[in-house]
């Protein structure tokens, strides 16, 4: 369990990766309902997840290491809302259901302000959590205030950004972008005319 990070060393953690002015709520969110926490290396079908495993009844959360302080944040924040969403209603509920988004909303609150985000960021993320939807990427205008803030090094384009219509390569093959379906988005192999289920998080390849 080494790589997980414990008391002794979440705070610096979370310090690495968030808004200063984050820090304090995001550890008492964290001692209020504990769980386990990584950062992982980057993900290309997801920024983060929340799992428990009944054996061990023990509840793990992860987040990208790659992301920005304000897209992590909203990942963090995210992902204890389906770890209190279970405290409060178990696990037969939807994992984005309306249990979740009343969660996350009520968690989120209390850091929606402009000591914690930039203004650009806030009246989208505002919109965002009056109905969240399962992943940050479903609101264009969200994600493109969250994008100015990564690094240099971090501007892929990911298929949730693309039209209906436009054509991609993924995995060295190219596809047509149809319909999404909450986190997932129906797309058109050209050489197979085959459908496929793709993240809407997956980075992708414009075709011009």
């Amino acid at each position: 369990m080494s790589s997980f990070f414990l008391p002794n060393n979440m705070e610096s953690k979370l310090s690495q990766h968030i808004p200063a002015h984050a820090i304090k709520y995001c550890m008492k969110l964290w001692e209020d309902y504990p769980f386990l926490f990584k950062i992982t290396a980057k993900r290309s079908t997801k920024l983060g997840d929340y799992r428990y495993f009944p054996k061990e009844k023990s509840h793990i959360i992860t987040v990208n290491n790659d992301l920005n302080p304000y897209s992590f944040l909203i990942t963090y924040i995210h992902e204890v809302a389906h770890r209190v969403t279970f405290e409060e209603s178990g696990r037969k509920v939807k994992p984005h259901g309306k249990e979740w988004k009343l969660t996350f909303k009520k968690l989120m609150l209390p850091v929606l302000n402009d000591e914690v985000f930039p203004q650009d960021i806030l009246r989208p993320l505002a919109k965002y959590i009056k109905n969240p939807p399962a992943t940050t990427h479903a609101s264009a205008e969200l994600l493109q205030a969250l994008r100015k803030y990564n690094s240099t090094n971090n501007h892929a384009i990911t298929l949730a950004e693309l039209n209906p219509g436009q054509h991609f390569k993924f995995k060295k093959r190219t596809f047509e972008k149809l319909l999404t379906k909450r986190t997932r988005v129906v797309c058109r192999e050209v050489i197979s005319n085959r459908n496929y289920l793709i993240s809407g998080v997956a980075e992708v390849e414009l075709e011009f």
